[in-house]
């Protein structure tokens, strides 16, 4: 049963973290946190499918929900995840409907869809240990579209009809670059844009979410309604406190050679 998916119909805010280490153990080490989710990154992170699965099999043990972004929305590409047991899929750069209903089929078995069924080879079904799993994984399957360029927001009121997708993310990053304002998603043309896009999303009954390292920025989005926030990227950090804590001793030990050298001493 994919609770993520539950919980978003419910309205439950779900809170998140982006995995871009790509290493198991990393990824076990974020599962033991608490968050409600987390995003295994194929898009922007050195990701495959072995590497993928590995960290899958490492969040299995835990009470958390992963969620995959692919490269991109290639129907084969979504089979492969699927069939790894994903239930929960992110496509980036979804800028029409027509796209977003191809998504949808790319996630269901005929007759409503183009999966291709090979559940025996499978880890999804467990190799068809479970044996009604192809009557019951489309209802178990969560589409999140990405809206993240000028195109997605002109067509965001028409993807959020298509049934079959439930959550609509908004991408800062590229969003800002396609509004103009490259490298600078807290612009206010960009942050109207994004308050705009949540409630449209909701307008329309489906699932807002959003990624933001500004504590006070994912707190916002959470008071418009959005209901899977990402407050983080492992990355980023690793990256600060790896760097926070060099600058502590290299401080120290800076300050202490100013020191002896005001002393005509000598540090060892």
């Amino acid at each position: 049963m994919n609770t993520f998916a539950l919980h978003l119909q419910a309205g439950k805010p779900q809170i998140g973290l982006w995995l871009g280490l790509a290493d198991s153990y990393c990824a076990e080490i974020s599962a033991g946190a608490g968050f409600d989710w987390l995003l295994i990154d194929g898009e922007h992170a050195p990701n495959d499918v072995r590497s993928t699965l590995r960290q899958l099999q490492a969040l299995a043990a835990y009470p958390v929900t992963p969620i995959v972004r692919p490269p991109s929305g290639e129907p084969w590409m979504i089979k492969q995840y699927l069939d790894l047991g994903v239930q929960t899929i992110l496509v980036p750069m979804v800028e029409s409907a027509e796209q977003a209903r191809e998504l949808v089929r790319a996630t269901r078995y005929p007759p409503q869809g183009i999966r291709g069924v090979g559940s025996a080879l499978a880890r999804a079904s467990r190799w068809n240990r479970v044996a009604d799993y192809v009557t019951r994984a489309d209802a178990e399957i969560c589409l999140l579209v990405q809206i993240e360029s000028r195109s997605g927001l002109a067509a965001l009121d028409e993807i959020a009809t298509v049934e079959g997708v439930a959550g609509l993310f908004i991408g800062p990053a590229d969003l800002s670059a396609s509004l103009g304002h490259l490298g600078n998603p807290n612009h206010p043309e960009v942050i109207s844009a994004i308050e705009d896009a949540v409630a449209r999303i909701q307008a329309a009954g489906k699932a807002a979410g959003i990624l933001t390292s500004d504590e006070a920025q994912a707190r916002r989005y959470l008071e418009l309604g959005c209901t899977f926030v990402a407050v983080g990227v492992d990355t980023s950090l690793l990256a600060r406190a790896t760097r926070e804590l060099a600058s502590k001793f290299k401080a120290d030990l800076t300050g202490a050679s100013d020191q002896a050298e005001e002393r005509g001493g000598a540090v060892y």
